[in-house]
């Protein structure tokens, strides 16, 4: 077994490095510029832009891979709405280059989705739930899915996943809890939407869940997310409680007051029966892991 993991830099790569080194899985991390990450050994990474289809050929045909797991994208929400053609490529054509170039080696292909490919009118979504899309980011991601679905001769997986937040080497952009325990902590006063309700993710639980699909050998769309549906102001009210911070400045307001370029679903939450069945997936509740992380 080999994994080839693009996106190495960002917090669920670092995760699926972790994961690999751990458990003595033969492995190469790419990702876009210099390796960032610290425990990722310099002979396991190679620079990659996967918007390049011939480098993408090259580099997958060279390392012959067992398996691709494809974490990179654009996940900033807002940006894809104001940047529909740079989100298409980097969010759509590269996962084709990807695949097409797994079906070279014929290598597995892993797609990482999001909860964003619902339209939040329901909650609690499991894999077989229709998927309605409300936004440019979450369009790309549709798109990606299907690619993979069509495309990927030699076996593939779709992980959808909800806010996935922990703590990693230079990364690019915060995550909530991390961001919220920080801002709460210093007594800042903070705005917090209370009218979308998600399953925060602990990064460690993603990475366990997508290495779980492979070294169980299945196929097939899987959701991996916290156990438990919050809204977001629970969210940093149950970091608050956990630390004794004062929510005082911490200031209830409606999304409609935001004025966000990109519609959001209101609510999501996944029904997490196939992946405790199929691979015996054990997510961390949210105070758990505000052990492990502080």
């Amino acid at each position: 077994m080999k994994i080839f993991i693009t996106g190495s830099n960002g917090l669920l790569g670092q995760k699926i490095v972790d994961f690999c080194l751990k458990n003595s899985i033969e492995f190469i991390a790419t990702s876009k510029g210099g390796n960032r990450n610290s425990k990722c050994p310099a002979d396991n990474y190679c620079e990659l832009d996967i918007t390049n289809n011939e480098d993408v050929s090259v580099l997958i045909v060279k390392e012959k891979p067992t398996h691709v797991v494809h974490t990179a994208a654009i996940t900033n929400v807002d940006f894809c709405e104001l940047n529909p053609k740079e989100s298409e490529l980097v969010n759509v054509t590269a996962t084709k280059y990807l695949v097409d170039a797994s079906n070279e080696v014929q290598a597995h292909f892993q797609f990482i989705s999001t909860d964003f490919v619902f339209d939040g009118t329901k909650g609690n979504y499991s894999e077989n739930d229709e998927v309605n899309p409300l936004s440019e980011y979450a369009r790309s991601k549709v798109k990606s899915e299907q690619i993979t679905m069509e495309t990927a001769k030699f076996g593939w997986s779709i992980i959808r996943t909800i806010i996935v937040y922990g703590v990693g080497e230079n990364l690019s952009r915060s995550n909530l809890i991390m961001w919220a325990k920080g801002a709460i902590e210093k007594g800042d006063a903070i705005n917090i939407i209370d009218d979308q309700f998600r399953a925060p993710t602990f990064a460690d639980d993603l990475a366990a869940g997508c290495l779980g699909v492979i070294l169980n050998n299945e196929n097939g769309v899987f959701h991996i997310s916290g156990p438990e549906t919050m809204s977001i102001y629970e969210i940093v009210e149950r970091i608050a409680k956990h630390f004794n911070y004062s929510m005082e400045k911490v200031n209830k307001i409606s999304s409609s007051t935001l004025n966000q370029p990109a519609h959001r679903p209101p609510k999501t939450g996944f029904d997490l029966s196939k992946a405790y069945e199929k691979i015996n997936y054990k997510p961390h509740t949210l105070e758990e892991t505000l052990d492990l992380l502080f």
